[in-house]
C-alpha cells in the first residue's frame, strides 16, 4: 500500500557539549491522503523535529521519509524546493505573514513563488479568503488585522498551491478560545472541502477530537492513540 506520507525507522541525534540526545528514535508513520492528523505530546517531545524532517525542512539522521512513494532523501536541493512549492502548504503557531503585503498579495506568495499565472492565482486567492470568511479583509495589511484573521489568512495561503498536505505546528496555540473554535472550524470545513490531508501537532484537545487519526510522541516514539 502507498501512503500519502511515510516514515520507516526515522531517527533524530542532536549532539551537543559532546553529548549525542536522541530526539526520534526508530519512528515508523503512515498518513493516508485527505486524512486530519493529530500529534500530541509534551512539549520537547520531538512533535516539531518530526514535522521539520517530514516537511524536508530539516533531515533525519537515519531512516526514510517518503511522500506518494519517493524517498525525499534522494531528492536534490532544486527537487526539494520544487516539492515544498507543489506539495506541502505551512502554519505554525506564529502567522510569519509578510508586513507590507495586504492580506490578498500574502495568499497569493506561494503561486509567485511557483510562478503561476497571476490572473487565475488572484482568483484562487479570493476564493480562499472567502471560505475563510475574509472576503472583506481582502486590502488589510497584517497589523490591520486581529490575531485570529491573521491566522485564517495564514491558513489560506497554506492552501493557495493545493498542496496534498498541510503542516501545521500548534496553529491555535496563539489564539484565544473564539479564535481557536473557528480554526478548528475551518479545518475540519477545508479539509472536507479541499480533501487536503493535515497533519498537526497540538496541545489543543479539541483539534485531536477533531482528527481522523492521532499519535502520541513521548521518549522519542510516535504511537497511535489507544
Amino acid at each position: 500500500m502507498q501512503y500519502l506520507l511515510e516514515t520507516k525507522g526515522l531517527t533524530k541525534v542532536y549532539r551537543e557539549t559532546g553529548e549525542n540526545l536522541e530526539i526520534l528514535k526508530n519512528v515508523n508513520f503512515q498518513l493516508d491522503e485527505g486524512c486530519i492528523a493529530v500529534l500530541t505530546g509534551a512539549s520537547g517531545s520531538g512533535k516539531s523535529t518530526f514535522l521539520n524532517i517530514v516537511g524536508a525542512l530539516d533531515k533525519p539522521t537515519a531512516g526514510s521519509v517518503f511522500f506518494n512513494g519517493k524517498e525525499m532523501s534522494k531528492f536534490s536541493r532544486r527537487e526539494v524546493n520544487r516539492f515544498h512549492r507543489k506539495n506541502l502548504g505551512f502554519m505554525f503557531q506564529f502567522h510569519h505573514l509578510l508586513s507590507e503585503f495586504t492580506a490578498l498579495e500574502n495568499v497569493m506568495m506561494p503561486a509567485g513563488i511557483d510562478r503561476r499565472n497571476e490572473s487565475e492565482s488572484r482568483k484562487r486567492a479570493l476564493e480562499l479568503l472567502d471560505v475563510v470568511g475574509l472576503s472583506e479583509r481582502t486590502k488589510h495589511l497584517p497589523r490591520e488585522l486581529s490575531g485570529g484573521e491573521r491566522q485564517r489568512v495564514a491558513l489560506a495561503r497554506a492552501l493557495m498551491n493545493s498542496p496534498g498536505l498541510i503542516i501545521a505546528d500548534e496553529p491555535s496555540g496563539n489564539l484565544d478560545e473564539k479564535n481557536a473554535t473557528t480554526l478548528r472550524s475551518l479545518i475540519l470545513e477545508l479539509n472536507k472541502k479541499f480533501r487536503q490531508a493535515f497533519l498537526i501537532a497540538t496541545h489543543d484537545a479539541q483539534i485531536a477530537e477533531i482528527a481522523t487519526h492521532r499519535w502520541v510522541v513521548a521518549h522519542g516514539n510516535i504511537s497511535a492513540y489507544q
